[in-house]
């Protein structure tokens, strides 16, 4: 499941990284349009680079997997394959409203999805396992979905408010 799951996200940066595209211009001036898609690149890639730290950590503390957990995972990686996306729209579209709101609304159900498989791997294991105990009662996971259910009607108001909850 790990080594399947960094390849993935492996790709997922690859594919992030690959819509900066060089400008033709060799002055530093030719930069200041690509600026909005290299902030959202930069954006995502923390994103991508905490789900893959925190899912790193998930595996090695769980000593077994289910059928059901490895469904748990893929759907994991289903919404964080739409993060390249929802970037490249919103980067590419100065962070208007829609793509702002797409974006929060993939990051909220790769944070749910993230959420149902530490679930369905809590159930697999006994509730003082190391998994447990290292999952706690994982309140960041908890708030970071809440504060983007709010975030993206905001980002239709105040985009900025909706970028700083992300």
């Amino acid at each position: 499941m790990e080594a399947f799951s960094d390849g993935v996200i492996a790709i997922i940066i690859t594919i992030m990284v690959l819509e900066l595209r060089a400008p033709h211009d060799a002055s530093l001036h030719a930069l200041r349009p690509l600026l909005p898609v290299f902030l959202s690149y930069v954006l995502s890639f923390t994103f991508v680079g905490i789900y893959w730290n925190n899912h790193h950590h998930l595996c090695h503390a769980a000593r077994r997997v289910s059928g059901g957990i490895l469904w748990a995972n893929l759907h994991l990686l289903f919404w964080l394959s739409l993060i390249p996306f929802a970037t490249a729209w919103m980067g590419e579209n100065h962070a208007a409203p829609m793509p702002v709101a797409v974006y929060g609304g993939v990051l909220m159900c790769a944070g749910i999805a993230y959420f149902i498989l530490v679930r369905a791997l809590l159930a697999h294991h006994e509730g003082d396992s190391p998994l447990a105990r290292a999952i706690g009662r994982d309140y960041k996971g908890k708030i970071s979905v809440v504060a983007y259910l709010v975030a993206i009607p905001l980002a239709f108001v105040r985009f900025w408010i909706a970028l700083g909850l992300y």
